[in-house]
């Protein structure tokens, strides 16, 4: 059973409406969204490319400038060396593209996922040593590879990272030790001396300020490069940052730029996906575009997502973005799969009693792991590791619920694992396979998730009569978008609704529609889109209920109409 509560902050919501030309009900919604006086507000609304940070700001950009302006006049050999997600493919692809715009000899490398794991690897810095590299510069990555970096620059190679990762720490007597690695020069806004005002930038935002403040040094025009935004508008909604700050500039700006992209490989992902090119938006990265640069890295090698993003010609790009389609289309098979073997395996299993998941599927995909535990913890709320079988031992992702610290439980029992990481949320583990049960076991012992942490919280913004919802205000909420993490779509609630004639239809029987009237009469279409059984049934049910909802207009056959969609519901 979820929890409701309406989210209520205070604010006089009628001057702030009347300062800024929006409706009090605006106003509202972006106070619940924590942005509070006139500075903030007025960059939430009408922040542009001229609002963003110097990034001069950064420590050590000075450094890594300053070492590739050198570097760049000398005609050294130079190479990037990226991550296999989408983040480290579009972080690879500017710096690449900044760089021979400056005429540098640039070249790119990205480690396999199965083969090289995570980021910077001995096996990468001896192909660059042999390959005559002279300057590595990472991105997506390097913060955490400290020993990799010294044997590097010991065999003479210069490093410059460039990562927006936390800086690993030990903690001794409550204090902490960071460990930076010693770089050439290490740019990241989360490194504890840097001022950077924004540290929410995902690591192709990182490249694209260090490509700007070498265009400013090198007196190129910074602008020749703005096109790059919308790589960086990619990885920042791919990689799940929060669309808050200068990440909401970035998005809005490079969605704009996507509209009218130059770029023939992410022209052809458009078309072949079947994306309507002017309704463009952040949902369309998340869970269009993304998941199929996501699968080259997955199921093939991150490199055929590069290969897209430089193809010169038509022909090439039409022919690599059928090819990530069509390996995204077997990662979700495979994925859906992976999911009902999952669900069978809890639901006949005593693992259905654990409060935190963990399953092993030995025959899985190591590379989808991650997904399925995503999915496991969505339908059971609750954390969920999913273990698969690796080339030596076991690996396994997990993603965890709000309640629930994922990482610093699993600091208390690292000693069960060869290898692991992560943050709150989400984490990556390897361990020996005679140690699958203890973990299970371990790890549901250290829980303290009490039957509270475990029912889903939904947070709504506020009750919303259906006489408010017109046309202008449906317009009007545009002004808050991009939505996505940290900026929510708004949740609007209204209760004691009566379920007028309900229907199951479309291709794959997976939307509902029906007509809602409120205690006053007032009528409203509604479509549900989740699991439609089972809310039809309630509707069949239930005299009256309760509905979380946003609110669209319906285009069809030239006809517009108002329409809400159904989020969540319960009984009144």
């Amino acid at each position: 059973m979820e929890r409701w509560f309406i989210t209520m902050k205070k604010a006089d919501f009628n001057a702030i409406g009347e300062r800024y030309h929006i409706s009090p009900i605006l106003a509202r919604l972006i106070r619940n969204r924590d942005i509070i006086g006139d500075e903030e507000i007025d960059f939430y609304l009408n922040g542009t490319i001229a609002d963003l940070h110097d990034g001069m700001l950064m420590q050590d950009m000075d450094r890594a400038v300053e070492i590739l302006s050198e570097k760049i006049r000398e005609e050294k050999r130079i190479r990037v060396i990226g991550d296999y997600d989408i983040d480290g493919a579009n972080a690879t692809y500017i710096l690449q593209e900044g760089l021979s715009g400056l005429g540098a000899d640039v070249d790119t490398d990205i480690p396999d996922r199965i083969r090289d794991g995570y980021g910077l690897n001995r096996m990468l810095i001896d192909r660059a040593i042999a390959d005559g590299i002279d300057t590595i510069i990472t991105c997506d990555n390097g913060i955490a590879a400290a020993e990799e970096i010294s044997y590097g620059r010991k065999n003479g190679l210069t490093i410059i990272v460039t990562d927006h990762h936390e800086v690993p720490y030990i903690e001794m007597n409550r204090e902490k030790e960071y460990l930076l690695p010693q770089a050439d020069a290490v740019v990241d806004p989360h490194r504890p001396d840097c001022s950077y005002p924004f540290k929410g930038l995902c690591g192709a935002a990182v490249a694209y300020k260090l490509v700007e403040a070498l265009y400013n040094v090198m007196q190129k025009d910074p602008e020749d490069m703005d096109y790059l935004m919308e790589n960086v508008a990619i990885a920042t909604v791919g990689d799940v940052m929060d669309l808050n700050g200068e990440n909401r500039i970035f998005v809005k700006q490079g969605l704009e730029m996507l509209k009218r992209t130059q770029n023939p490989g992410l022209k052809a992902l458009m078309e072949c996906t079947g994306i309507d090119v002017e309704r463009l938006n952040t949902y369309h990265i998340g869970f269009v575009l993304g998941p199929c640069i996501n699968a080259s890295g997955r199921l093939d090698t991150a490199k055929r997502a590069l290969e897209l993003l430089n193809a010169r010609t038509r022909r090439d790009a039409v022919m690599l973005a059928e090819d990530l389609k069509a390996l995204n289309d077997s990662r979700k098979e495979m994925t859906e799969r992976g999911v009902a073997e999952a669900v069978n395996m809890i639901e006949t299993t005593s693992l259905k009693d654990d409060r935190v998941l963990v399953v092993y599927l030995p025959d899985c995909h190591e590379s989808i792991a991650g997904i399925i535990a995503g999915r496991i913890r969505e339908r059971y709320y609750r954390p969920a590791f999913v273990l698969t079988k690796a080339e030596d031992g076991v690996k396994g992702s997990g993603r965890s619920i709000e309640a629930y610290d994922m990482f610093a439980q699993m600091c208390r029992c690292r000693a069960l694992f060869t290898k692991f990481g992560g943050h709150k949320l989400a984490a990556g583990l390897s361990l020996e396979e005679s140690n699958v049960q203890r973990f299970r076991g371990t790890i549901n012992e250290l829980c303290d998730l009490t039957e509270e942490d475990l029912r889903m919280k939904v947070s709504i913004d506020m009750r919303l009569p259906f006489p408010y919802i017109t046309e202008e205000l449906i317009e009007e909420l545009e002004l808050l978008e991009p939505f996505g993490k940290g900026n929510q779509k708004p949740l609007f609630a209204e209760k004691n609704l009566r379920v007028i004639s309900p229907r199951i239809f479309g291709k794959n029987r997976n939307v509902l529609k029906c007509r809602l009237e409120d205690e006053q009469g007032n009528q409203m279409d509604a479509v549900y889109f989740g699991d439609v059984e089972a809310c039809l049934k309630m509707m069949e049910e239930k005299k009256r209920m309760s509905f979380t909802y946003y609110p669209t207009v319906n285009e069809y056959m030239g006809r517009r109409t108002i329409q809400i969609t159904i989020v969540n519901y319960q009984q009144s």
